[in-house]
């Protein structure tokens, strides 16, 4: 909201430089977003008194004698039709900041720096200046619109800055004003805070007028009384249409709002000044003059005077005659009703609307306006009353019209008297944490006219009308300390608060581990949207029954491809591979750790149960199998465990190429090649592999640490061996029993896997290195003989497994 410093002065005497200003609306929870002086581009610009001027034969030109008091006499040749001697004009002196203009003279090109310069012939040693050149209009200063010079006062002093003569020196304050302060967002109520905070007087704009107008009928119908709680009407007569005075237009203007007429403008102004939409109709033309409020009906259309048309629903709220809608409500008026030159009599609206209606109807319609802005962060009743009687004051003062005896406010019988409120001191100073002493908590709720009286503990208040946000005592407390300043607050502990080491849990080192180690291995982390799409199951062709179909849906969701909260981070990271091949990246590595969301019921009556997973993603040609099965053994690595694997079904995963993951006897997750048929779904000619690991359940390796254990001091030993088993044999089972054969094995590795001519039909040869490290001496042979006989003998009982000749 744009926020003339001259206006505020209109309400509260500010002693204070604009910069303290803002540093007090910013202590009061109003944040400037930015300020400037009207004329900060404007500089060494002073009053000039022509002297002489005299015509250059030939020439449009003048030559001036131009006396700028202690500044000096100077030479100047202007070309503006309105120079003449003994005139006052704005004096750009050398080294003085202007705009520049274009060949219309009206439209600025930029700031310019004024030097010493020759006109045909002739020196100039400075400029006199149209209004254009120092950044005004005709609505900021009279006169300025003209092709000319402008026109000084007579009572300007040659050499005087000319700013505070035009009102350069006025601030513009942009201020953002929050959602729960409507009362706030205009003038007036951005004073009222000023004159709190300074500790001034707040100087209330003037109401008093006349009902001498006059007499017509009108009659006001409120049918959609759930949606305009209230609606005040009033008939004004002789109406005189013409422009609005100059110091209006320029408050208008500093604003951001452009001047109309003298009715449409005094309705501009009290929305600006009080934070009241007003809207002014054209009394002969409301059919059987009846105003009705209501709900517009199927297929109504009408058209607003931006002269576009509107096709209605009931969901739109709409101010009607007795025929047809005239206006969209709390949003623009209607065309068929709107002021002309030729106006003689109106009626002014004052309303109260329901804020949801008019910001759903606005965004519908896509339509909007600063009525529709104002209504949609909320407009109360309170200020309909005032708003009514201001725009009665301001026609009256203007000799626009004359306020007639007819008036009608149709409400719900809504109090606009203050509320009382009796709290705890004690309990409003304890949200605070500090202590306030009593003088300044009166001090304070006096200065927001809050009425206070202090009875002990006991704080009675009185809320006015306009401050709906002010609720409960958590509220007064808010209040207190925006005003008594925030820098009192005292940093303090808790009461059970107390003092820790800090750093990271065993989760948190844990989860970094395994992202180093996994980033170290080429993996890229990504991350994804906590939400996925019924798609996403159905891509994976999951049976109706899937656990991972229970997913919780969103309420409101964005789309519906972020409809359901996740259960499984298969689908993202599919689909992550499937786009970086589409984009050319014909191979990689991709990683997420996240958040799973699984219910205990649908629909909910407990939180879900959120589990840290990974997921984890490989594609391109010199990806395979055991590209993936490596990063999983580097999870294992980093959690201090070991994972087994066995081969397992997934709908969308090979079948001959998924494992389930293994973790002291318990499954922890799955791995494989994606299908093909998916693959060819989503585009993906690269094989691509994924794997999935609850973390969670892998939680109470997080506190493992690793221990340093010593190079050995004797040599190791290591032995091959090809086994013929059964086909169905896996290797964790062969492996299990060559490590559970002799205490001194530190590792087994699987070299080669053959299935063929040279062993029998179900038989399969698997060779594995086995490595033996000593502890407190050196290997024996016939201590090593022992240990390989022992692994024979383990194996052929427990896996019928005979070495291959």
């Amino acid at each position: 909201m744009l926020v003339p410093l001259s206006w505020l002065r209109e309400y509260v005497d500010i002693d204070v430089t604009p910069d303290e200003l803002e540093e007090r609306l910013f202590s009061c929870g109003f944040e400037v977003e930015e300020k400037h002086e009207l004329g900060r581009d404007i500089s060494n610009v002073v009053v000039g008194l022509v002297k002489s001027c005299e015509a250059v034969e030939g020439t449009h030109l003048h030559q001036c004698m131009v006396d700028a008091g202690v500044h000096g006499t100077f030479q100047i040749m202007c070309g503006a039709d309105n120079v003449h001697a003994g005139g006052r004009f704005p004096l750009a002196l050398i080294g003085a900041t202007v705009y520049g203009t274009a060949k219309d003279h009206k439209t600025i090109e930029g700031v310019v720096t004024i030097r010493e310069g020759k006109l045909r012939g002739h020196d100039s040693f400075g400029m006199l200046c149209s209004g254009t050149e120092l950044g005004l209009t005709e609505d900021l200063y009279e006169g300025a619109g003209y092709n000319g010079l402008l026109v000084l006062p007579e009572d300007a002093v040659p050499g005087e800055d000319v700013k505070p003569i035009l009102g350069l020196d006025d601030w513009i304050f942009d201020v953002s004003i929050t959602a729960n302060r409507p009362d706030c967002q205009c003038i007036f109520g951005l004073a009222r805070e000023v004159a709190a905070a300074l500790g001034k007087p707040l100087r209330a704009p003037r109401l008093d007028h006349s009902e001498d107008g006059t007499e017509a009928p009108l009659q006001v119908t409120v049918e959609a009384k759930d949606l305009c709680p209230r609606y005040i009407g009033h008939y004004v007569s002789d109406v005189r249409i013409g422009p609005a005075p100059q110091w209006m237009r320029r408050r208008l203007a500093l604003a951001g709002i452009n001047a109309i007429s003298n009715i449409v403008d005094i309705t501009n102004y009290v929305l600006t000044e009080l934070g009241q939409p007003m809207h002014a109709f054209d009394y002969p033309y409301l059919k059987d003059a009846h105003i009705i409020v209501r709900r517009a009906k199927e297929g109504e259309k009408v058209t607003t005077l931006d002269e576009k048309e509107f096709t209605l629903t009931p969901e739109n709220l709409v101010i009607a005659d007795a025929e047809r809608p005239v206006a969209l409500a709390g949003i623009m008026g209607g065309l068929n009703s709107e002021i002309q030159d030729s106006t003689t009599a109106v009626v002014y609206e004052a309303a109260a609307f329901q804020r949801d209606n008019i910001r759903k109807s606005s965004r519908a319609l896509g339509q909007s306006s600063d009525s529709s802005a104002m209504f949609s962060k909320g407009v109360y009743e309170y200020s309909t009353v005032m708003a009514m009687e201001r725009a009665l004051h301001l026609t009256e003062e203007l000799g626009a019209g004359k306020a007639s005896k007819v008036h009608l406010d149709v409400n719900t019988g809504n109090s606009l008297e203050a509320r009382t409120m009796t709290v705890s001191l004690k309990k409003v100073l304890g949200v605070l944490g500090i202590t306030v002493p009593e003088e300044d908590v009166i001090r304070i709720f006096t200065n927001l006219d809050f009425a206070p009286e202090l009875s002990g503990d006991t704080l009675t208040v009185r809320i006015p009308a306009y401050r709906e946000d002010i609720e409960g005592y958590q509220d007064l407390s808010e209040e207190l300390i925006r005003m008594y300043g925030y820098e009192h607050v005292v940093p303090t502990f808790l009461p059970t608060a107390q003092v820790t080491m800090g750093g990271r849990s065993d989760r948190q080192k844990a989860l970094l581990r395994l992202r180093r180690a996994l980033a170290a291995a080429g993996a890229h982390e990504g991350m994804h949207y906590s939400f996925f799409s019924p798609s996403d199951l159905d891509l994976l062709k999951l049976p109706e029954d899937a656990p991972e179909r229970k997913a919780i849906p969103i309420l409101n969701p964005i789309n519906v491809d972020l409809s359901l909260m996740r259960t499984t981070l298969a689908p993202e990271m599919i689909r992550a591979m499937a786009r970086n091949e589409k984009r050319g990246n014909m191979g990689g590595r991709i990683f997420e750790v996240g958040k799973v969301f699984i219910p205990k019921a649908l629909p909910l009556t407990d939180y879900p149960d959120e589990r840290d997973t990974l997921s984890i993603g490989v594609f391109g040609k010199e990806e395979d199998f055991f590209t993936l099965k490596g990063l999983t053994e580097r999870v294992a690595d980093c959690l201090l465990t070991k994972f087994r694997y066995r081969p397992a079904e997934k709908t969308f995963l090979h079948p001959n190429m998924t494992a389930e993951i293994l973790s002291e006897g318990r499954v922890v997750g799955y791995m494989g090649k994606l299908r093909y048929e998916i693959a060819a779904e989503l585009d993906m000619e690269l094989p691509a592999y994924v794997a999935e690991i609850d973390l969670q359940a892998l939680s109470d390796c997080f506190p493992r640490v690793g221990h340093y254990t010593p190079l050995p001091k004797f040599d190791v030993e290591k032995r091959d061996f090809a086994f013929v088993v059964d086909s169905e044999k896996t290797c964790e089972e062969i492996e299990d029993a060559i490590r559970a054969s002799c205490p001194y094995i530190t590792n087994v590795e699987l070299f080669d896997v053959y299935e063929g001519l040279q062993v029998l039909s179900g038989k399969k040869s698997m060779a594995f290195s086995v490595v033996f490290t000593p502890t407190d001496h050196a290997f024996k042979d016939a201590e090593l003989e022992g240990f390989v006989e022992k692994i024979l003998e383990d194996l052929k009982v427990k896996a019928g497994a005979v070495l291959r000749g």
